[in-house]
Protein backbone atom coordinates (compact mmCIF):
# COMPACT_ATOMS: atom_id res chain seq x y z
CA UNK A 1 0.00 0.00 0.00
CA UNK A 2 2.73 2.47 0.93
CA UNK A 3 4.39 2.14 -2.45
CA UNK A 4 1.38 3.86 -4.04
CA UNK A 5 2.19 6.99 -2.03
CA UNK A 6 5.62 7.27 -3.67
CA UNK A 7 4.90 6.43 -7.32
CA UNK A 8 3.51 9.88 -8.35
CA UNK A 9 6.49 11.69 -6.78
CA UNK A 10 8.88 9.39 -8.65
CA UNK A 11 7.07 9.96 -11.97
CA UNK A 12 9.98 11.61 -13.87
CA UNK A 13 12.49 8.97 -12.80
CA UNK A 14 10.14 6.10 -13.62
CA UNK A 15 9.59 7.49 -17.13
CA UNK A 16 13.32 8.15 -17.60
CA UNK A 17 14.30 4.65 -16.47
CA UNK A 18 11.67 2.98 -18.64
CA UNK A 19 12.66 5.09 -21.65
CA UNK A 20 16.31 4.12 -21.28
CA UNK A 21 15.33 0.45 -20.98
CA UNK A 22 13.17 0.78 -24.08
CA UNK A 23 16.12 2.13 -26.07
CA UNK A 24 18.40 -0.61 -24.72
CA UNK A 25 15.97 -3.51 -25.24
CA UNK A 26 12.67 -2.46 -26.93
CA UNK A 27 10.78 -5.78 -26.45
CA UNK A 28 10.50 -5.03 -22.73
CA UNK A 29 7.82 -2.46 -23.59
CA UNK A 30 6.85 -2.79 -27.26
CA UNK A 31 4.29 -5.48 -26.40
CA UNK A 32 2.19 -2.58 -25.07
CA UNK A 33 1.04 -1.37 -28.49
CA UNK A 34 -1.98 -1.04 -30.76
CA UNK A 35 -5.25 -1.04 -28.83
CA UNK A 36 -3.37 -1.31 -25.53
CA UNK A 37 -2.13 2.27 -25.98
CA UNK A 38 -5.64 3.58 -26.66
CA UNK A 39 -7.05 1.64 -23.70
CA UNK A 40 -4.17 2.87 -21.52
CA UNK A 41 -4.94 6.52 -22.24
CA UNK A 42 -8.64 5.84 -21.74
CA UNK A 43 -7.78 4.40 -18.33
CA UNK A 44 -5.78 7.52 -17.45
CA UNK A 45 -8.66 9.77 -18.47
CA UNK A 46 -11.16 7.62 -16.56
CA UNK A 47 -8.96 7.87 -13.47
CA UNK A 48 -8.83 11.65 -13.85
CA UNK A 49 -12.61 11.76 -14.23
CA UNK A 50 -13.01 9.74 -11.02
CA UNK A 51 -11.12 12.45 -9.12
CA UNK A 52 -13.31 15.25 -10.49
CA UNK A 53 -16.54 16.50 -9.01
CA UNK A 54 -19.08 19.00 -10.28
CA UNK A 55 -17.68 21.40 -7.68
CA UNK A 56 -14.38 21.42 -9.57
CA UNK A 57 -16.16 22.86 -12.60
CA UNK A 58 -18.02 25.34 -10.42
CA UNK A 59 -14.67 26.79 -9.33
CA UNK A 60 -14.37 28.16 -12.84
CA UNK A 61 -17.11 30.67 -12.01
CA UNK A 62 -15.35 31.72 -8.78
CA UNK A 63 -12.15 32.96 -10.39
CA UNK A 64 -12.82 33.14 -14.13
CA UNK A 65 -9.88 35.43 -14.83
CA UNK A 66 -7.37 32.89 -13.50
CA UNK A 67 -8.88 29.99 -15.39
CA UNK A 68 -9.35 31.91 -18.66
CA UNK A 69 -5.74 33.16 -18.54
CA UNK A 70 -4.45 29.62 -18.11
CA UNK A 71 -6.72 28.29 -20.85
CA UNK A 72 -5.78 30.98 -23.37
CA UNK A 73 -2.05 30.54 -22.71
CA UNK A 74 -2.36 26.75 -23.15
CA UNK A 75 -3.94 27.07 -26.58
CA UNK A 76 -1.72 29.90 -27.84
CA UNK A 77 1.79 29.76 -26.37
CA UNK A 78 2.51 26.06 -26.89
CA UNK A 79 0.91 25.44 -30.33
CA UNK A 80 2.61 28.46 -31.88
CA UNK A 81 5.91 27.61 -30.18
CA UNK A 82 5.62 24.10 -31.62
CA UNK A 83 5.00 25.50 -35.09
CA UNK A 84 7.86 28.02 -34.79
CA UNK A 85 10.40 25.47 -33.50
CA UNK A 86 9.48 23.04 -36.25
CA UNK A 87 10.34 25.75 -38.77
CA UNK A 88 13.40 27.04 -36.89
CA UNK A 89 14.99 23.59 -36.63
CA UNK A 90 13.84 22.63 -40.14
CA UNK A 91 12.37 19.38 -38.84
CA UNK A 92 11.14 16.73 -41.31
CA UNK A 93 7.37 17.09 -41.95
CA UNK A 94 6.41 14.08 -39.81
CA UNK A 95 8.38 15.40 -36.81
CA UNK A 96 7.09 18.95 -37.35
CA UNK A 97 3.46 17.79 -37.37
CA UNK A 98 4.10 15.57 -34.34
CA UNK A 99 5.56 18.57 -32.50
CA UNK A 100 2.54 20.72 -33.37
CA UNK A 101 0.20 17.90 -32.34
CA UNK A 102 1.69 17.43 -28.87
CA UNK A 103 1.91 21.22 -28.46
CA UNK A 104 -1.85 21.34 -29.01
CA UNK A 105 -2.63 18.69 -26.33
CA UNK A 106 -2.92 20.73 -23.12
CA UNK A 107 -2.58 19.62 -19.52
CA UNK A 108 -3.21 16.17 -18.11
CA UNK A 109 -2.85 14.27 -14.86
CA UNK A 110 0.92 14.81 -14.79
CA UNK A 111 0.48 18.57 -14.41
CA UNK A 112 -1.86 18.05 -11.45
CA UNK A 113 0.76 15.86 -9.76
CA UNK A 114 3.50 18.47 -10.27
CA UNK A 115 1.27 21.29 -9.00
CA UNK A 116 0.46 19.26 -5.89
CA UNK A 117 4.10 18.40 -5.18
CA UNK A 118 5.24 22.01 -5.70
CA UNK A 119 2.61 23.26 -3.23
CA UNK A 120 0.99 25.47 -5.82
CA UNK A 121 -2.74 25.88 -6.46
CA UNK A 122 -4.11 22.37 -6.95
CA UNK A 123 -7.78 23.40 -7.15
CA UNK A 124 -6.97 25.84 -9.95
CA UNK A 125 -4.89 23.17 -11.70
CA UNK A 126 -7.78 20.71 -11.60
CA UNK A 127 -10.18 23.36 -12.93
CA UNK A 128 -7.90 24.34 -15.82
CA UNK A 129 -7.15 20.69 -16.64
CA UNK A 130 -10.84 19.79 -16.63
CA UNK A 131 -11.81 22.68 -18.90
CA UNK A 132 -8.84 22.34 -21.26
CA UNK A 133 -9.45 18.60 -21.58
CA UNK A 134 -12.97 19.32 -22.80
CA UNK A 135 -11.81 22.17 -25.05
CA UNK A 136 -9.13 19.91 -26.55
CA UNK A 137 -11.86 17.87 -28.23
CA UNK A 138 -12.27 20.76 -30.68
CA UNK A 139 -9.09 22.83 -30.26
CA UNK A 140 -6.48 20.08 -30.68
CA UNK A 141 -7.68 18.91 -34.12
CA UNK A 142 -8.31 22.52 -35.21
CA UNK A 143 -4.88 23.82 -34.18
CA UNK A 144 -3.01 20.79 -35.52
CA UNK A 145 -4.75 21.03 -38.88
CA UNK A 146 -4.37 24.81 -39.15
CA UNK A 147 -0.72 25.09 -38.10
CA UNK A 148 0.47 22.07 -40.07
CA UNK A 149 -0.43 23.75 -43.36
CA UNK A 150 0.81 21.69 -46.29
CA UNK A 151 3.44 19.83 -44.26
CA UNK A 152 1.46 16.60 -44.23
CA UNK A 153 -2.15 15.56 -44.75
CA UNK A 154 -4.00 16.00 -41.43
CA UNK A 155 -7.40 14.38 -40.93
CA UNK A 156 -9.00 16.97 -38.64
CA UNK A 157 -12.26 15.03 -38.42
CA UNK A 158 -10.40 11.83 -37.53
CA UNK A 159 -8.49 13.69 -34.81
CA UNK A 160 -11.81 15.05 -33.49
CA UNK A 161 -13.41 11.60 -33.25
CA UNK A 162 -10.28 10.10 -31.66
CA UNK A 163 -10.16 12.87 -29.06
CA UNK A 164 -13.87 12.43 -28.39
CA UNK A 165 -13.35 8.70 -27.84
CA UNK A 166 -10.28 8.76 -25.61
CA UNK A 167 -10.99 11.99 -23.69
CA UNK A 168 -14.65 12.93 -23.42
CA UNK A 169 -16.20 9.49 -22.92
CA UNK A 170 -13.90 8.24 -20.11
CA UNK A 171 -13.75 11.62 -18.32
CA UNK A 172 -17.53 12.04 -18.35
CA UNK A 173 -17.95 8.41 -17.24
CA UNK A 174 -15.55 9.04 -14.36
CA UNK A 175 -17.38 12.21 -13.25
CA UNK A 176 -20.76 10.42 -13.39
CA UNK A 177 -19.46 7.43 -11.40
CA UNK A 178 -17.94 9.78 -8.84
CA UNK A 179 -21.27 11.57 -8.45
CA UNK A 180 -23.42 8.43 -8.31
CA UNK A 181 -21.13 6.00 -6.47
CA UNK A 182 -18.90 8.17 -4.24
CA UNK A 183 -18.30 5.43 -1.65
CA UNK A 184 -16.75 3.16 -4.26
CA UNK A 185 -14.90 5.78 -6.29
CA UNK A 186 -13.29 7.18 -3.13
CA UNK A 187 -11.45 3.88 -2.71
CA UNK A 188 -10.29 3.95 -6.33
CA UNK A 189 -9.13 7.60 -6.20
CA UNK A 190 -6.23 6.66 -3.91
CA UNK A 191 -4.75 4.49 -6.66
CA UNK A 192 -5.61 6.69 -9.67
CA UNK A 193 -2.46 8.89 -9.74
CA UNK A 194 -0.16 5.87 -9.39
CA UNK A 195 -1.99 3.90 -12.06
CA UNK A 196 -1.86 6.97 -14.35
CA UNK A 197 1.92 7.20 -13.89
CA UNK A 198 2.38 3.52 -14.72
CA UNK A 199 0.14 3.71 -17.79
CA UNK A 200 1.86 6.87 -19.09
CA UNK A 201 5.20 5.13 -18.58
CA UNK A 202 4.07 2.08 -20.57
CA UNK A 203 2.76 4.27 -23.39
CA UNK A 204 5.89 6.41 -23.61
CA UNK A 205 8.34 3.52 -23.31
CA UNK A 206 6.45 1.55 -25.94
CA UNK A 207 6.57 4.38 -28.47
CA UNK A 208 10.24 5.04 -27.75
CA UNK A 209 11.03 1.34 -28.12
CA UNK A 210 9.12 1.12 -31.41
CA UNK A 211 10.85 4.24 -32.72
CA UNK A 212 14.33 3.41 -31.43
CA UNK A 213 16.03 3.64 -34.82
CA UNK A 214 14.15 6.82 -35.74
CA UNK A 215 15.04 8.49 -32.44
CA UNK A 216 18.71 7.53 -32.55
CA UNK A 217 18.93 8.65 -36.16
CA UNK A 218 17.06 11.93 -35.73
CA UNK A 219 20.06 13.81 -34.38
CA UNK A 220 19.85 16.54 -31.77
CA UNK A 221 17.42 18.82 -33.61
CA UNK A 222 14.25 17.06 -32.50
CA UNK A 223 15.35 16.67 -28.87
CA UNK A 224 16.54 20.28 -28.67
CA UNK A 225 13.29 21.59 -30.14
CA UNK A 226 11.26 19.64 -27.56
CA UNK A 227 13.49 20.79 -24.69
CA UNK A 228 13.14 24.42 -25.78
CA UNK A 229 9.38 24.00 -26.28
CA UNK A 230 8.70 22.91 -22.70
CA UNK A 231 11.24 25.21 -21.09
CA UNK A 232 9.75 28.20 -22.90
CA UNK A 233 6.28 27.02 -21.92
CA UNK A 234 7.16 26.95 -18.22
CA UNK A 235 8.90 30.35 -18.37
CA UNK A 236 6.32 32.19 -20.49
CA UNK A 237 3.43 30.66 -18.56
CA UNK A 238 4.90 31.89 -15.29
CA UNK A 239 5.90 35.42 -16.27
CA UNK A 240 2.87 36.26 -18.43
CA UNK A 241 0.44 35.11 -15.73
CA UNK A 242 2.50 36.83 -13.02
CA UNK A 243 2.33 40.08 -15.00
CA UNK A 244 -1.42 39.75 -15.61
CA UNK A 245 -2.63 38.27 -12.31
CA UNK A 246 -0.03 39.33 -9.70
CA UNK A 247 -0.40 36.08 -7.73
CA UNK A 248 2.54 33.76 -7.01
CA UNK A 249 0.64 30.50 -6.44
CA UNK A 250 -1.57 31.10 -9.47
CA UNK A 251 1.45 31.94 -11.65
CA UNK A 252 3.23 28.74 -10.64
CA UNK A 253 0.13 26.72 -11.39
CA UNK A 254 -0.41 28.24 -14.83
CA UNK A 255 3.30 27.79 -15.56
CA UNK A 256 2.95 24.04 -15.01
CA UNK A 257 -0.30 23.83 -16.97
CA UNK A 258 1.30 25.60 -19.94
CA UNK A 259 4.68 23.85 -19.78
CA UNK A 260 3.36 20.29 -19.40
CA UNK A 261 1.38 18.73 -22.22
CA UNK A 262 -0.87 15.68 -22.40
CA UNK A 263 1.78 13.69 -24.26
CA UNK A 264 -0.14 10.44 -23.88
CA UNK A 265 -3.03 11.96 -25.82
CA UNK A 266 -0.56 13.16 -28.47
CA UNK A 267 0.81 9.64 -28.86
CA UNK A 268 -2.64 8.07 -29.22
CA UNK A 269 -3.86 10.68 -31.71
CA UNK A 270 -0.69 10.26 -33.77
CA UNK A 271 -0.94 6.47 -33.76
CA UNK A 272 -4.62 6.48 -34.73
CA UNK A 273 -4.53 9.17 -37.42
CA UNK A 274 -1.15 9.06 -39.17
CA UNK A 275 0.39 6.25 -41.17
CA UNK A 276 3.96 7.32 -40.44
CA UNK A 277 4.87 6.08 -36.92
CA UNK A 278 7.42 8.88 -36.57
CA UNK A 279 4.61 11.40 -35.95
CA UNK A 280 4.20 9.88 -32.45
CA UNK A 281 7.90 10.23 -31.56
CA UNK A 282 7.80 13.94 -30.51
CA UNK A 283 4.93 13.20 -28.09
CA UNK A 284 6.82 10.28 -26.53
CA UNK A 285 9.99 12.33 -26.04
CA UNK A 286 7.85 15.24 -24.83
CA UNK A 287 6.53 13.17 -21.91
CA UNK A 288 10.06 12.44 -20.76
CA UNK A 289 11.28 16.04 -21.14
CA UNK A 290 8.36 17.79 -19.45
CA UNK A 291 8.43 15.28 -16.59
CA UNK A 292 12.09 16.03 -15.90
CA UNK A 293 11.39 19.76 -16.07
CA UNK A 294 8.47 19.21 -13.71
CA UNK A 295 10.75 17.54 -11.16
CA UNK A 296 13.11 20.54 -11.34
CA UNK A 297 10.10 22.83 -10.88
CA UNK A 298 9.12 20.90 -7.75
CA UNK A 299 12.66 21.12 -6.37
CA UNK A 300 12.70 24.89 -6.95
CA UNK A 301 9.33 25.75 -5.48
CA UNK A 302 8.18 23.07 -3.03
CA UNK A 303 10.18 24.56 -0.18
CA UNK A 304 8.96 28.09 -0.86
CA UNK A 305 5.54 28.85 0.57
CA UNK A 306 2.92 30.23 -1.75
CA UNK A 307 -0.50 30.24 -0.15
CA UNK A 308 -3.06 28.60 -2.44
CA UNK A 309 -5.48 31.35 -3.40
CA UNK A 310 -8.34 29.38 -4.84
CA UNK A 311 -10.59 27.80 -2.27
CA UNK A 312 -9.50 30.16 0.48
CA UNK A 313 -11.91 33.07 0.28
CA UNK A 314 -11.06 33.67 -3.39
CA UNK A 315 -11.54 37.07 -4.87
CA UNK A 316 -14.14 37.06 -7.62
CA UNK A 317 -12.44 38.32 -10.75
Amino acid sequence: MRIFNHIPAAFPWIVLSASCLALFHPPIFTWFSGNWITLGLGGIMLGMGLTLRLEDFQRITQTPRWVITGLVLQFTVMPFLGWFLGKAFDLPPFFAVGLILVSSCPGGTASNVIVFLSRSNLALSVSITALSTMAAIVMTPLLTSSLSGNEIDVDALGLFYSTLKVVLVPVVLGVVLNARLPRYTLKIQFYSPSVAVLLITLIVASIIGQGKDIILGSGVSLILSIMILHLAGFILGYFISKFLLKDEAVSRTISVEVGMQNSGLGVVLAKENFINPAVAIPAAISSLVHSLYGSIFVAMFSTRSAEPSLGKNPEIR
